[in-house]
């Protein structure tokens, strides 16, 4: 249920109000835009009383919220959610250029390339230090050596630093890490979620390879129902008859999200695709369709690299590709 609060209204009777809601054994979630106060009622609110809500003087509106998911809802939270990372923000116009290897190999590799993409106008520095892979024979990533090699670079150029984790376990080695990325295959790892709900660090939510819209923000809810709110969409393609490239870039998921959730989303089409001649055309889709930011994997000798290579720029590739959406979104903006 919301409860619209009229503009202008003393603190302290809005305090009472959000009291009263508490002591019916509701949680409140408290949105304060601009021109008004947006009060989310979280539990069972079947007994409570809309008639008796709309009614008090300081009331505009109460309506009730039909979607099971809550706190990502934009009903609940109007405007959208902006998200700091070191220097750099996304959401609410915010555009994040996050690039990087799908892997992280060697030093060399992983410093060449982060300076690369920053040269070329990334905000943060993605690498993979755990992997997992569909083949148990695959590289599996160099672990905490590979977050220290991260660390490294990232120390080299200022970029955050954005990688993936796949247990709760492994949390101790991500202290000096800027965003966690929930993978695809981890997205409803629900004990996991939850424990990434404990911590203060923004959360990059993959949608996963057969997963609804619905499903995912419900994975979210369960990141902000464990009491953090810094989350991240991202959209990386999903499982369909394609027969060409790796997945389906579902382009209308975009303004989808958009239109039932307040977090930002950011779009992954290297994951997407699967081929890298396609990244730059999507890539400026995508940014087209209303995405807060681009994931794209770019490696400095993609033929030998360990992981994922034929969806992976070269760093002249990428700098092409940056400018070609700088382009887009001067021109819907």
């Amino acid at each position: 249920m919301i409860v619209v609060v009229k503009p202008h209204i003393p603190e302290e009777k809005r305090t009472r109000l959000i009291d009263w809601f508490k002591d019916m054994g509701l949680g409140v979630h408290v949105s304060n835009g601009e021109y008004q106060t947006v009060l989310g009622l979280i539990g069972d609110t079947s007994k409570v009383d809309m008639d008796l809500i709309e009614s008090l003087d300081i009331v505009q509106s109460v309506k009730r919220v039909t979607e099971r998911f809550k706190m990502c809802n934009r009903k609940f939270h109007p405007e959208d959610t902006v998200i700091t990372v070191g220097e750099s923000k996304i959401g609410g116009g915010h555009f994040a250029m996050i690039a990087g290897p799908c892997s992280v190999e060697t030093e060399d590799q992983i410093v060449a390339v982060a300076k690369a993409v920053k040269a070329a106008g990334a905000t943060m520095l993605r690498g993979g230090a755990f992997k997992p892979r569909t083949s148990p024979y695959d590289f599996q990533g160099l672990r905490e050596k590979g977050l220290e090699l991260l660390k490294i670079a990232g120390k080299e150029t200022g970029l955050p630093l954005v990688t993936e984790i796949m247990s709760a376990a492994d949390l101790p080695y991500f202290e000096d890490v800027d965003v966690l990325q929930v993978g695809a295959r981890n997205m409803q790892n629900f004990d996991m979620l939850k424990e990434l709900g404990r911590c203060n660090k923004p959360i990059l939510l993959k949608r996963g390879l057969a997963n609804t819209l619905n499903e995912l923000l419900m994975s979210a809810e369960y990141i902000m129902a464990s009491g953090n709110e810094k989350v991240i969409l991202c959209e990386r393609g999903i499982r369909t008859y394609s027969d060409y490239t790796r997945n389906t870039f579902d382009l209308s998921a975009i303004p989808m999200l958009h239109e039932l959730s307040h977090l930002p989303v950011v779009a992954d089409p290297s994951h997407a695709t699967g081929i890298a001649r396609l990244v730059s055309p999507m890539s400026c889709a995508a940014t087209a369709a209303g995405a807060d930011g681009l994931m794209i994997e770019v490696h400095n000798d993609p033929l030998h690299a360990l992981c994922d290579g034929a969806q992976s720029l070269k760093p002249e590739e990428y700098a092409e590709v940056v400018k070609k959406v700088l382009a887009v979104r001067a021109a819907i903006v």
